[in-house]
């Protein structure tokens, strides 16, 4: 089972990774270590692989700094639930493989520390507090996260997938 990292509404991709510690900065091997440093310090070494992010409303907006999602994929993040996603944040998740679901009730049902399993077949995220339905993605979206983003899926396809 994952557990729930709960955040609230516009959670900045600034508050992700700072920009003073992007990669060109200290480096492509560190700048993960820095996630969530200010905002939620010790999440870098308390975060395990599969941990659910889960949030309010504008998800990952701010700066396009595509770092911040490598260094939540770096850290092994697998998946992230909230209201609504910034657009280019959204994006950023699919192309390098993260799961990002829509959900109404996910941030009320969620605690920080709750065992949940988010089951993307079923469209739902369980936590101890209730079952949270979750918005299903494109079809190309699927196409992309099921190849493990989408440089995975050009390697496998040769092409982008098809926009209804």
């Amino acid at each position: 089972m994952a557990r729930a990292w709960v955040f609230g509404d516009d959670l900045d991709t600034d508050q992700m990774v700072p920009g003073r510690y992007a990669p060109f900065m200290v480096g492509q091997d560190k700048f993960h270590l820095y996630t969530f440093c200010d905002a939620r310090p010790g999440f870098a070494k308390e975060v395990q692989p599969g941990d659910v992010l889960v949030g309010g409303e504008n998800f990952g907006c701010g700066s396009s700094r595509e770092y911040a999602v490598a260094a939540l994929k770096k850290l092994g993040v697998g998946g992230i639930v909230a209201k609504n996603f910034a657009r280019i944040f959204f994006r950023n998740c699919i192309n390098l493989g993260i799961p990002v679901l829509e959900s109404e009730d996910a941030v009320a049902l969620a605690r920080d520390g709750d065992q949940v399993t988010l089951d993307l077949a079923a469209g739902v995220l369980r936590t101890p507090h209730g079952e949270a339905r979750l918005r299903p993605l494109a079809a190309f979206a699927q196409e992309i996260l099921a190849a493990g983003g989408v440089v995975a899926y050009l390697r496998e396809h040769g092409d982008f997938p098809r926009v209804p």
